[in-house]
């Protein structure tokens, strides 16, 4: 029989999602796709399989896991959920917000999976087939970004295939392109009010007009209280470099708006300024012009407001001095 030589991508159909839940339930990791970006899957409540998924990323052991759910009534079981954490999933689940909850002991999460913290970092997906295969796996799963740790997050099932060996995963569901593409919005509710630990696909606005006005995080970087704060994180190989003006020939250009000239290669995030649009485009563009040859990569300004505000976190990150985290 020949080796598989590269992880195995699947449609989205019945029996794919059944051979995912069974592979699952016998702890392997499984790529599928969300809303948001594509996730590395693993049980959630079996040390074994989240230390697999630390280990295929290479993850520091500190930074904690999103526990994916199938839907908003099963975070009591895992998590203390607060009126106003009742009144956030009833707004944006099933969605792109993770709310950081006081973790219930008796729960059954691997602790490895919160990093050993006192807290548990809860999401439901709002794409259909990670909920199908959440209630086929029988069991709350904790799903990073598939990608490596620290690099680019995939917004397509190639991607995920291609970050990984064969061994790593069962499979990948290909549920097409992820339609948001930048990870969740993290709210951490630790007491009276909430805290905005990550911006991500649901804009700030909207997450104020039930909670009020956000906290800022003061947590440290390098032990985070929550999943996406490393400082150095979303990584394309080539140096980033910001708010440029200008372009180099030998740098390549990911552009926002009218485009600079002059670039080795250029990729526009939107063209016409739609800060959705770049959002989905963000990790796909950063991904092709890492493999353009250039020197690095100049980024046009992206206005903070919305969705920008993720989009300029996910890019701070990108640009931040390695080895950091």
């Amino acid at each position: 029989m020949t080796p598989q030589t590269t992880v195995p991508i699947r449609p989205p159909v019945a029996e794919t999602i059944a051979q995912a839940g069974a592979a699952l339930k016998s702890g392997f990791l499984v790529g599928l796709p969300t809303e948001t970006v594509y996730g590395l899957a693993g049980d959630a409540t079996s040390d074994r399989a989240v230390a697999a998924i630390f280990a295929a990323k290479g993850r520091p052991s500190f930074n904690p896991l999103i526990i994916h759910l199938a839907d908003a009534a099963e975070a009591a079981a895992y998590a203390v959920v607060s009126p106003l954490a009742a009144r956030l999933m009833a707004a944006f689940w099933p969605g792109p917000l993770t709310l950081v909850l006081p973790r219930r002991p008796a729960g059954g999460i691997s602790l490895l999976a919160s990093a050993g913290l006192d807290t548990v970092a809860l999401r439901c997906p709002a794409h259909p087939v990670a909920r199908a295969v959440i209630r086929a796996a029988g069991r709350p799963l904790a799903a990073p970004s598939a990608n490596p740790s620290g690099k680019l997050s995939p917004t397509s099932a190639r991607d995920v295939a291609d970050s990984f060996p064969a061994d790593a995963l069962a499979l990948v569901i290909d549920g097409g392109t992820a339609p948001v593409g930048v990870e969740s919005t993290i709210v951490g509710l630790f007491a009276a009010g909430a805290t905005m630990l990550r911006p991500g696909g649901l804009p700030r606005a909207a997450i104020e007009a039930i909670a009020g006005p956000l906290r800022a995080a003061g947590d440290d970087a390098q032990a985070p209280q929550s999943p996406g704060r490393l400082l150095s994180h979303y990584a394309p190989g080539l140096p980033v470099r910001l708010d440029a003006a200008t372009v180099a020939p030998d740098e390549a250009l990911l552009a926002f708006g009218p485009a600079l000239e002059g670039a080795k290669a250029t990729l526009n995030l939107s063209a016409a300024g739609d800060l959705a649009e770049a959002a989905a485009n963000l990790f796909a563009m950063l991904r092709q012009l890492d493999g353009s040859g250039a020197r690095a990569i100049a980024v046009m300004p992206v206005p903070g407001d919305g969705l920008g505000e993720a989009i300029r976190d996910r890019l701070a990150r990108a640009a931040a001095p390695r080895g950091v985290g």
